[in-house]
């Protein structure tokens, strides 16, 4: 039995079958279908999760409730036994934590983004995607100090970024400035009747306009109109939070954790519960990330930490695309690169999604996600397949996001006795 665990989040992993197939079926799999259409985990090639699913147990999870679609914020605190309902601080805070900076308690935080404005209309939401080296220059520009407010800035990838403000009497409960469409640059308004919020809102208006005002002066836009580029003339903010420290995964749970991770929320999700986060060369959160070594570097954490969270980003991607086939085949590039290294390191196997990313709709659903839970000496169901089919006829059943933590701390035998 092992007594360390790794648990593999392959984003948006469930889907539906693909109507009008554009998947070929093998034979045995055409006799299992009756020729009936396949979901792209079933149609990728992936020997090596197959053999884990001979060995190991399967069900489906419903991630918050049955029905429920989750965000990936959500679904990772559930998944890392932090049930959103109490712990969900909003995306905000995630995403600054996930880009690097440090909060303290009372800060609030923003997703942001650089934008095109012309008067008060927003002409491009990404500022022609500005490119991530030409962000950074012009980060400085947001880094302001407003009467007793300082606002905290860091570009991240392309347009993206993170804000903070930090002084006294801050509210979250505030409107976004990002329409999330092309049109009039939206005016935050305090969405409850306390001081905090009108503070909030006044300092976050006056915050657009100041640095609309630096940046359209910036010598980097002028340059960039004289060439026919987009300006980056505008922050746009939205998924406002306040900061509040939570339990240490290790108080929570008992063990030690660390994250293998590209993508900057699942960084934030993990510092904000205090896992350790690993800086891994060639691991993007994009479809080229470096599979392998993610795997290497989960490995290496094993030997310090007692569980590995490892998270892959590009299911997700290609299921926002609705590329069923792009999908099929990098979980198959995911089976012949990652699996092998995880599947060596004799740690407890986990394997499931955060939610189902259906290519035919292009968004997550409130599907059940298949997962699959594979341990040196444990039970095997007799499934020989992972699919959400498989899944369906699986030992574990029906569980929960908030089983996972539960079902993984008994796997290593580090479970708490319920009673004496």
């Amino acid at each position: 039995m092992a007594d360390k665990a790794i648990l593999l989040i392959m984003d948006g992993l469930g889907d539906l079958p693909v109507l009008g197939s554009q998947f070929s079926a093998p034979a045995n799999a055409k006799r299992a279908t009756g020729n009936r259409p396949l979901t792209p985990l079933q149609a990728a090639r992936k020997p090596n999760m197959d053999k884990l699913a001979s060995a190991g147990m399967q069900g489906l999870m419903s991630t918050i409730k049955r029905g429920i679609v989750p965000g990936s914020d959500t679904a990772h605190l559930q998944l890392l036994g932090y049930g959103p309902e109490k712990y969900y601080p909003g995306r905000g805070p995630l995403e600054a934590l996930g880009a690097g900076m440090k909060l303290i308690e009372g800060d609030v935080a923003f997703r942001a983004n650089f934008a095109t404005i012309s008067g008060d209309r927003i002409t491009d939401r990404r500022a022609g995607r500005l490119d991530s080296q030409v962000a950074k220059q012009l980060e400085k520009e947001a880094n302001v100090q407003m009467e007793s407010i300082q606002f905290i800035f860091k570009a991240t990838s392309e347009h993206r970024g993170a804000l903070v403000l930090r002084g006294a009497g801050l509210s979250a409960n505030v409107s976004p400035t990002d329409p999330h469409h092309l049109g009039f640059l939206e005016t935050s308004r305090p969405l409850d009747p306390g001081e905090g919020a009108r503070k909030t809102s006044d300092a976050i208006n006056e915050f657009t306009k100041t640095v609309a005002a630096r940046l359209e002066a910036s010598p980097i836009n002028a340059e960039r109109k004289k060439k026919g580029m987009l300006p980056a003339n505008a922050i746009l903010v939205r998924g406002g939070g306040m900061y509040k420290p939570v339990p240490q995964f290790s108080e929570m749970h008992g063990i030690s954790g660390a994250c293998v991770a590209g993508g900057a929320l699942y960084k934030g999700v993990s510092r904000f519960v205090g896992m350790d986060v690993l800086d891994v060369k060639g691991a993007t959160g994009t479809k080229s990330t470096d599979l392998r070594a993610k795997g290497r570097a989960a490995l290496e954490a094993l030997k310090t930490h007692d569980f590995v969270f490892v998270h892959v980003k590009a299911t997700d991607s290609f299921s926002h695309d609705g590329d069923a086939k792009g999908k099929a085949d990098f979980i198959s590039k995911v089976d012949k690169e990652l699996i092998p290294v995880l599947a060596k390191s004799g740690a407890a196997l986990i394997i499931t999604g955060d939610h189902s990313t259906v290519c035919a709709r292009k968004d997550h659903t409130g599907y059940e996600v298949p997962i699959l839970a594979c341990e040196e000496g444990g039970r095997s169901d007799g499934q020989m397949k992972f699919d959400e089919i498989s899944a369906m006829r699986g030992g574990l059943g029906h569980v929960r996001g908030k089983d996972v933590m539960p079902v993984i701390l008994n796997m290593i035998g580090k479970a708490r006795m319920y009673g004496s």
